[in-house]
Order: C-alpha cells, then structure tokens, then sequence
C-alpha cells in the first residue's frame, strides 16, 4: 500500500471518530435539555412546546430556544413567564456548553441552584428574577469570567452576594427583595448599567460606586454604611488572616484553569496527527510536498472560521407573519427579504429618534438580527430583537392605522420630542406605505399586570409601592396630555400590562399614542377631548386594580361594575386587595384613593376630572401617607 493511501485511511478514519462523538454530544444534549424541561415542570406535561427527543432543537425551533447561524449548536434557551413551577436542573442544562444567554424570568421556579451552573462556561446572561428560588447562590458563579447580566431579584435566596470582582465583564447585577446577608462585594461599578441589592439583610460599608448609583440601590438594608446612603458611620473592617486569602486564591486560580489543561490534551492530539503527517510527506517528492502543503494551509483557514450568527431573523419572522401577502400576484419579492435588502431598496428606511446606542445602525442591521415574538395582539406584533451590540429592543410592528406616511412620522416625531423620564419613547421607526415598525429599549422586568396577578413569588406590591406607582403614572399622564393635548394624540391604550418596569423598578408608561387605528385625522375638539377622557377613566381603572389586587382580563369580568357593586351594598372594606389589609395599610388612605378612581370611572361627562388634577390629588395623598409613616417612626 502506498503513502498516499494510508494517508487517505488515516484521514477517513479520524473523521470517522470524530463525526461519531459529534453526534453522540448531540444526542446527550437534546436528552439532557429534555431532561431540563420535565424537571421545570410546565403546566401541561403533554405540551411541553415542542421539546422531545425526536426532533432537534434548532431545526424543529423548539420554542424559546434559538441557535447558531448555521444550527449547529444552541446560543439562548429564554422561557419567561411561562408558569413554571419545578427546579432549575443545571447538571442537564449544562450539558449544552455551547449556551450564552439563559432567562426563566417571572415563572414560580423554586429549590437551589446547583454548583452545576460551572459547566455553562459560555454563559453571558442568566436571568432568574421573579421566581421562588432559596438558598445561596452557587460559589461557582464568579468562575462565570463571560458573565454580563445576573439577575436574581425577587427571590427567596440567602447567604453572601457572590464574589464577581475579577468577571470583568459583568455591567448589572440586580438581586434586590432577597435575604441575603454579608457584605457587598467591591465590584468594578466603572463598567456597570444596572445594580440593585435592596431589601436584603447586607451589613458593612457600601464600596465605592463612583457616582454612578444612588441610596435607592441600597435601601432596605439597616445594616449597611458609608456613601450614598444617609448612615455615614462604619467601624474599620478588620482584615482576614493572610493565610486564608492566599489559600483561597491557590484553590481559584487552580479551578479556573482547570478547563486549560483539559485544552492542552486537546492540542496534545492535534501535534500527534501534525507530526505523523509531517512522517507521510517526508516520504513523497518535493513537488507533491508543496502541492499537499498548500492544501493543508487552505483547509486549516477554513477550519478556523468563525461562524457568527444568531437564530431566526427579524426578517424571516415578519415575512412569516404576512409580510409575503402585500406583493402576492405583483412579481415582486417581500419589504424584508434579505434580497430586497442587498439591492438597497430598504437600506435607508430606518430612523434613529435619540438612542445614543443605536448610532449607525441600519435597516438592514436590525431585519438581520436575531428576534423572537413576545406577544401578538389586535393591533400588531411585538417582537424582543438583540442586536449585535448586546443592546435589546421591544419593536413592535403596528397594523390596520388608517393614516398616511406622513401623518405617521409627524405623530411619531411628536411623540419623540416630548421627553419624561416614566414614559418610554421611541427610538427608532420604520415607515413604508404597507407596513410601520417602532423600536424601544427593551424592559425586562415586566408589567404592572404581572406584578399584580401573574407574581407567586411572595413579593406582592405593599401600599406604599401602589400608590408610589399611581402617582407617579398620574404625574407621566398629565404630563402628556399637557404637551400633546394640542395635537390630539392621547394614549388610547392604556392599562396594567402596559406599564412596565425599568431597571430601578420605576413604572414606565409604554405604547403612547400608538391607537388611531379608527381616527384618520382628529380635527373636531370634542372627538379630541373624548379621547383623552378615556385615558382618565383606563387610569381610573388601573388604580381601581391596584387596591383591589383584581386585574381586567378577557373573561367577561367588569371590575368598574363589581366595585360600584360591593359599594353599592355598603360592604366598601370588601373591595380592598386582602394583602393591604394584613400589611396594615391606613383603610383611609385607600377609601381617598378609591373616591379617585371612582371619579375617574365616572360615565357622567360633567363629573369628569382633568389628568393634572388627578396628579394633584394622588400626590396630595402620598405626602399625607409619608407624612404619617414619619411620624409614625418619630414615635417609635
């Protein structure tokens, strides 16, 4: 036998190998991520969203999963809100060490979190806020060195706040409304967007932040000191026995390079291969020498390549949802057909409003970006995009608005300029003749509509909270009517779920102005006026479910007629959220500010109040319950 044939067999049989264990790790992965769901345990065990073993996780778009480019291995598993309520099952889901993004936000999760969590070496983002997780959090997580976004809030965990000083990478850590204890780590808070660890049992001096969060990020904790907070004082920290710190580090510094040695066998096996093919071409004459050499060459940059991507486009999901039927029987192909895209037809259609973060980016930039959908309503879509920057928009994809281009940018436009700090702006927009696309940073920690009904995390909304929400949306609103009650554009959509929830857990009113769907141009007063008194009575609403704790769903449930009801029959203390009652909230206090939505809601036109006097009254009414809870801790 030739060289050259035992040279082809040696090559056949090392692909053979390792196609063999490729697919094996692929197996492994699907049973073990099947083995992750199961043990979530979703409310129907029979539906479980597509995740079984007979199909592949990335070709069959197993729902909140999404792959590489080229669905060879999974980037993201986001499966928020889902009413789960089982464990986290690390060992299974780090199976899969190809994971980078990882959120179960909002569901009723419980149990520990395994040391397991290690093995997701990748991981960049792990979202765990809003369930019923305990414990303390694995002391593998500062081994996380990719880590960007830990969030742990609105949880049952204990114990010390991890160690993430040496992760780099990290820009927010949000694990406020906990039991943890211990003191704040010295994390390097140059590099963070997002920190909040209030309401915990933290103890010590709060390290030095550098300006950049406020006493609000550390509130609730008694025990801590220094700066921002108003207890100034702090005892110096005694410093631990050297010995300690210099075996701690020995320990870390030899598991974090753990997963260095395992790579020197790798590269170990790499030089064997090398070196007996170097033996075979010894053996051939020069010129077939250079000739193989060259192969070798262009193989190897093949090799290396990195395949970037992320999952199902923005675009491939749009056109999957109606965008093909506007060009059905014209020859022509869809508004966000990557071809269309290439030829320049939709390059500039994109308009930046104000995001700094969004500085150069094209049309083309975000259809190309991996998307999934949140929700699709009466009228439009809403889709959570990530684009290449790290950087997450809500974009909503608006349908049936009975106006014109122009009249669009104009209303958009308008909305734009009016800025205020509670309401969601629009930082970007797309308008054609067939379709209208708005951007918005994306919030991700949910709606007042969540807070109040879809929460079992035992962290319900106390009064002071409540009516800090309903002050502070009354203050937005009036705000809004001020400055566009000229134009016309009122809300006209507004409810709990959309009032969602920045980092720092400040309500935010969202979708402003985006129903005209039935009004193609206001122009008489009074159809203008009747607008924006149903924003009034859709607040009045909102704050008749804050003190209740009722929310307004699609099953036929009136929550304006059952309160007038209750009222009716003089049992008023009935229609009060039982929670209230047993934190010891003042009945008077909710009496006043139930005459208000009663106000709010009233049909009569004559009785009806302007946005700006309800502001006014709901602050009257927090100032008299800060007032009262001063005094009350000046007793004490």
């Amino acid at each position: 036998m030739s060289v050259k044939h035992i040279w082809f067999w040696t090559v056949l049989t090392f692909l053979f190998l390792f196609f063999l264990l490729t697919n094996s790790e692929s197996e492994n992965v699907r049973k073990a991520l099947v083995t992750f769901m199961h043990k979530l345990e979703p409310p129907d065990q029979n539906f479980i969203w597509g995740w079984n073993l007979t199909s592949d996780p990335c070709t069959h778009n197993w729902h909140g999963v999404t792959c590489s480019a080229n669905n060879q291995y999974i980037k993201s598993i986001v499966l928020e809100e889902l009413n789960l309520t089982g464990v986290l099952d690390a060992t299974s889901l780090c199976i899969s060490t190809s994971l980078q993004f990882v959120s179960l936000n909002n569901n009723n999760l419980h149990g520990f979190i395994s040391e397991d969590i290690r093995n997701c070496k990748f991981l960049t983002h792990l979202l765990l806020s809003g369930n019923k997780f305990s414990g303390s959090l694995p002391v593998s997580i500062p081994r996380l060195r990719n880590m960007k976004r830990l969030h742990v809030s609105d949880n049952h965990f204990t114990g010390d706040l991890p160690n993430m000083v040496n992760v780099t990478s990290l820009i927010s850590f949000l694990a406020q409304n906990n039991y943890f204890t211990g003191q704040i780590p010295d994390f390097d808070f140059s590099n963070f967007e997002a920190f909040n660890v209030s309401n915990n049992d933290l103890r010590g001096p709060v390290p030095d932040v550098r300006g950049r969060f406020g006493a609000d990020s550390f509130y609730g904790n008694p025990n801590l000191c220094g700066k921002p907070i108003s207890n100034s004082s702090c005892p110096p920290p005694s410093p631990p026995p050297p010995s300690i710190v210099k075996k701690e580090k020995i320990i870390n510094q030899f598991l974090d390079d753990l997963p260095i040695y395992s790579g020197y066998i790798v590269i170990g096996l790499i030089l064997l291969i090398f070196l007996i093919y170097k033996l075979l071409i010894k053996c051939m004459t020069k010129d077939k020498e250079k000739g193989l050499d060259h192969v070798e060459k262009k193989d190897i940059s093949q090799d290396t390549s990195v395949v970037v991507g992320g999952g199902e486009k923005l675009s491939e999901i749009l056109n999957s949802n109606g965008s093909k039927n506007w060009f059905t029987g014209l020859g022509m192909r869809s508004e966000y057909s990557m071809t269309s895209m290439e030829s320049g037809v939709t390059t500039s259609g994109l308009v930046l409003l104000s995001s700094r973060k969004l500085r150069g980016l094209q049309f083309e930039d975000l259809l190309s970006a991996p998307a999934e959908l949140i929700r699709r309503g009466k009228h439009g879509s809403l889709y959570k995009v990530m684009l290449d920057n790290g950087v997450l928009l809500a974009v909503k994809r608006i349908k049936d608005w009975g106006i014109s281009k122009h009249d669009f940018e104009r209303r958009i436009n308008l909305i734009a300029q009016v800025k205020h700090p509670l309401v969601m702006s629009p930082v970007a927009y797309y308008c054609s003749q067939q379709e209208k696309l708005l951007a918005y940073e994306y919030l991700p920690n949910g709606s007042l509509f969540m807070l109040l009904y879809g929460s079992q995390s035992g962290h319900s909304l106390d009064w002071r909270s409540r009516l800090d929400v309903a002050t502070k949306i009354a203050d937005a609103l009036a705000y809004l009517h001020e400055e566009l009650g000229e134009s016309g554009i009122s809300h006209g959509n507004l409810k709990s779920s959309n009032i969602l929830f920045d980092k720092n857990m400040n309500p935010q009113i969202s979708e402003y102005g985006l129903m005209v769907s039935h009004i193609k141009s206001i122009k008489n007063r009074n159809m203008s006026s009747a607008t924006f008194r149903a924003d009034i009575y859709a607040f009045g609403v909102i704050l008749l479910e804050l003190l209740t704790g009722k929310v307004v769903k699609n099953d036929g449930f009136d929550l304006v007629k059952w309160v007038n009801s209750v009222i009716s029959e003089e049992w008023t203390a009935e229609v009060f959220d039982r929670y209230l009652i047993t934190q010891g909230a003042s009945e008077e206090r909710m009496v006043n500010l139930l005459q208000v939505a009663l106000k709010c809601t009233n049909p009569s036109p004559n009785d009806k109040l302007t946005m700006r006097q309800v502001a006014l009254i709901t602050n009257a009414l927090k100032d008299e319950d800060d007032k009262s809870i001063s005094f009350d801790t000046s007793r004490v």
